[in-house]
């Protein structure tokens, strides 16, 4: 069987005025802590009667420092007095009266320049005296002609050219160290080398008066007819 409340018996109904009742006690306790002032009631102390004992103090004595130690003394160099004029007491004489008379000669100083040492095994490429073929050009144009032969491969080839061949002429006129500047191929090359070396004796050529070892170079030409 379920139990019936009476209204006035129902509390919840004052659950609001209860707790602004709350609210107002506890803002008033709070604020009447803070408005509440506390003096303390010690006595006051004159400070003016106080003893003080300022006359007992030390006289602290200034402290004196001794002054450095003077800088030890600078030698002054000494000053020697040079004269600025020194007298020579020897006398100089002097003989202008020289007698040149006109027909004395002065006698031109020749520079002889050093002479040039010439090394045996140097060979020249430039000389004052070129060498020369037994009957000049035209007897080393005749040798030729007689002893060139035209090589066959070159001939059935249809090569033909000018062979540049380099050698050395001694200073006796002989003829080594023969070689192809510059050759064209089909035996021609081998066949100036052959003909060159085959040559007879040239003049050498002549530096300062002396045979000296030179170096030619000549063209072969290769024609066919």
């Amino acid at each position: 069987m379920e139990a019936k409340k009476t209204p006035s018996a129902d509390l919840t109904k004052k659950t609001g005025m209860f707790l602004n009742l709350g609210l107002a006690v506890a803002v008033g306790v709070t604020l009447a802590a803070f408005e509440w002032k506390s003096f303390d009631d010690g006595s006051l102390m004159d400070l003016g009667m106080g003893n003080d004992n300022f006359e007992e103090l030390l006289d602290i004595p200034i402290t004196e420092q001794p002054p450095p130690p003077p800088p030890p003394p600078v030698e002054q160099p000494i000053i020697q007095e040079i004269p600025d004029e020194v007298e020579i007491e020897d006398k100089i004489e002097v003989n202008f009266d020289v007698d040149v008379k006109e027909e004395t000669v002065i006698k031109e100083v020749v520079i002889a320049e050093a002479p040039v040492e010439e090394k045996a095994d140097e060979i020249f490429d430039v000389v004052e005296t070129q060498p020369t073929p037994p009957g000049g050009m035209s007897g080393w144009n005749e040798y030729l002609s007689k002893n060139l032969k035209y090589p066959t491969q070159a001939r059935r080839m249809g090569i033909e050219g000018t062979v540049i061949v380099v050698f050395v002429i001694n200073t006796d006129g002989s003829i080594q160290d023969v070689d192809v500047l510059r050759g064209i191929g089909g035996g021609c090359d081998e066949e100036a080398v052959k003909v060159v070396e085959n040559a007879p004796k040239w003049e050498p050529g002549k530096q300062r008066g002396r045979p000296v070892r030179t170096r030619m170079r000549l063209p072969i030409r290769f024609k066919l007819s």
